[in-house]
């Protein structure tokens, strides 16, 4: 893995971990989680660590970061329809945590 593919995966990671750490309920919290688990697998568990400790804690934000980050893993040979796939598992949480 390139270091730039690991930075991008890093933050989608970080990300997706802070909207877990911030949901408003814990089904979300267990949906952001499970994307998580996904890109894992996508990545073969081959993953950065997180840090979510500078991150905002603007939920949109957050978001978006995690959104675009994914979407530039096709980018880094990362199947295009796995990308698809994750980012409509990201859907759910986001519903679920807007009430």
């Amino acid at each position: 893995m390139l270091l730039s593919h690991a930075q991008t995966l890093a933050q989608a990671r970080s990300c997706v971990a802070a909207l877990a750490d911030r949901a408003l309920t814990i089904e979300a919290s267990s949906a952001y989680e499970r994307v998580l688990l996904e890109l894992d697998r996508v990545h073969g568990d081959d993953c950065p660590a997180l840090d979510t400790e500078d991150l905002t804690d603007d939920r949109d934000i957050l978001l978006a970061v995690a959104s675009n980050a994914m979407e530039e893993l096709e980018n880094y040979g990362v199947d295009p329809l796995s990308v698809e796939l994750i980012l409509a598992l990201l859907v759910e949480p986001h519903d679920l945590d807007i009430g």
